[in-house]
């Protein structure tokens, strides 16, 4: 072989050799290229899974959270019922306690003897003085108080006059007739029963304890003691100022203390005139001790409790009323046994 053809051969096999390197260089690149690509898709798609996992995850605690949100709106709504509830339904063993609102209540209790002993002039002239009456209770009492009247008759049977305490500048007086026995422990019964925040005193204001004025012409045809034994463990009647009004000389001063609890809340009319003073006399006092807040301490600063309060308005009423009594007059001469 000739020297060129040597020379021609040996140029073509490194040429060869040097298009293999070649070859392989851009094998080996695009490999490197392609590994280099699938990286980055390989971190995006591990990106995308975990903000996948992310959101499930947040989805689970908002549906937690949500779901902790409405039992935590149920137990708050519950809460807020239960408060509203204990605004409404005052515990009757603490008659005194009150919420913070702007009216007052006080009712005033008239319990009526409607026997037949009180039939003609009594009856006649009860009406007629509590028609008067009503007026003038309109005026007592403050702006900030509402007056509610209550009238319980007992006879053979026990009757409210109405279904529950009426307002006083709604109330209107229904004229009582009289007929049958006595019944005024069942009367009793009846006062204690509707003397309570599930009854008539279910005023949602601050309630001042209730008057209870009493009016008979006679001594009880049924066995009351037991009944009033039983009214007097009502607080409503423990905390009341309690007055009673003997109708002429056969009503019983006895039976009557027991019902007030003192002497001085006791007292009896022997005419007509006599009547109508003296019922005005005790429901308007009665009404105005009744709807005043007392002060709670005394002199030496002493805080008083309510059973203080209650002993003092009631002294305070059985004051009033034997001051008035000594400076009433006799109204007319015909006394109520001989005239009625």
């Amino acid at each position: 072989m000739s020297n060129e053809k040597k020379a021609a051969s040996a140029a073509e096999t490194s040429a060869q050799a040097k298009a293999k390197a070649i070859e392989e260089a851009a094998a080996n690149l695009m490999k490197s290229a392609a590994g280099a690509a699938a990286k980055p898709a390989e971190s995006a798609s591990a990106a995308l899974q975990g903000l996948a996992a992310a959101a499930d995850q947040t989805a689970e605690t908002a549906k937690k959270s949500a779901k902790d949100a409405v039992q935590e709106a149920k137990a708050a709504s519950k809460n807020i019922a239960s408060a509203a509830d204990d605004l409404l339904d005052f515990d009757d063993d603490d008659p005194l306690s009150a919420t913070s609102v702007s009216k007052k209540s006080l009712v005033i209790f008239f319990l009526i003897d409607t026997s037949r002993s009180m039939v003609g002039k009594k009856i006649g002239e009860l009406n007629t003085v509590m028609e008067e009456l009503i007026p003038e209770i309109r005026r007592v009492g403050e702006a900030d108080t509402d007056v509610k009247v209550a009238v319980l008759t007992f006879g053979t049977q026990v009757r409210w006059m109405y279904t529950e305490p009426i307002l006083i500048e709604d109330f209107e007086w229904s004229r009582l007739r009289a007929d049958g026995v006595t019944n005024m422990g069942e009367a009793f019964r009846e006062l204690s029963a509707r003397m309570s925040r599930n009854s008539f005193l279910n005023s949602p204001s601050l309630s001042f304890a209730p008057v209870i004025f009493l009016m008979t012409d006679g001594y009880p045809s049924d066995d009351y003691k037991e009944a009033l034994e039983e009214l007097k463990q009502n607080s409503w009647y423990k905390y009341g100022l309690k007055a009673a009004l003997g109708i002429g000389s056969e009503a019983n001063d006895e039976m009557l203390e027991e019902f007030t609890g003192s002497k001085d809340t006791v007292v009896h009319a022997y005419s007509g005139g006599q009547l109508a003073q003296m019922i005005k006399i005790i429901a308007v006092t009665s009404a105005q001790i009744g709807s005043k807040s007392m002060t709670l301490s005394d002199d030496v600063n002493h805080e008083l409790n309510e059973e203080e309060v209650r002993a003092a308005k009631q002294k305070l009423l059985g004051q009033q009323i034997q001051d008035s009594m000594t400076n009433l007059g006799d109204a007319d001469a015909i006394s109520l046994d001989t005239g009625w």
